[in-house]
């Protein structure tokens, strides 16, 4: 994160936030900013298409390797962005379902995740599929270890639901953000699972 480290550099719309460059010769610039709630701070970050992710409070860090940061003031529309990823956070952390999101950018993924991140914005809230389904909603019914897979790699968790996604045992399976937050996510839905 530079040796600055993050708290330094996030801060909120209007002002200074952290910019990421994918590469150095590439123009595609991420901006990272927190967002503050009253179960921790997440961190949110925009691409040029929108919001491209999200990290909960706790739990697994996703690798940054290649990106060189620097502060930079925020665009509108990245303000725009947060403005609306705050407010439907803050619903869905309240147990109602988001509203008004901003677009999300799933571009980071493989075709193969990108079709199952799809399949996982069709289960509705207080609905759960297990991997098994999920990989035959998509067409293909051995990859359940695969849509396992592609659910742990999910850069939006919460607004792109993979903790509705669970064993076939109706066990909890695993969760990218920690069986904590899944737990949690789920219980707020309605879903009290062991």
């Amino acid at each position: 994160m530079g040796k600055h480290g993050r708290g330094n550099f996030l801060a909120s719309c209007g002002q200074i936030g952290l910019l990421q460059y994918r590469s150095p010769k590439s123009e595609a610039r991420v901006f990272e900013l927190a967002v503050k709630t009253p179960d921790g701070e997440f961190l949110a970050r925009y691409s040029e298409k929108g919001l491209c992710g999200l990290e909960f409070p706790s739990g697994a860090k996703r690798p940054k390797s290649g990106l060189k940061t620097q502060p930079a003031r925020l665009p509108a529309q990245v303000c725009d962005w947060h403005a609306a990823t705050a407010k439907a956070l803050a619903r869905v952390l309240a147990g109602q379902p988001p509203e008004g999101l901003p677009p999300l950018d799933l571009s980071c993924g493989t075709d193969f995740q990108k079709r199952v991140w799809r399949a996982l914005r069709q289960i509705e809230r207080g609905e759960t599929r297990s991997y098994a389904q999920v990989a035959r909603a998509i067409g293909q019914p051995k990859a359940v270890r695969a849509v396992g897979g592609a659910c742990g790699a999910n850069p939006i968790p919460v607004f792109v639901p993979c903790h509705r996604v669970v064993a076939a045992n109706q066990g909890l399976g695993g969760f990218s953000g920690g069986l904590h937050w899944k737990q949690t996510l789920l219980a707020r839905e309605g879903i009290l699972l062991a």
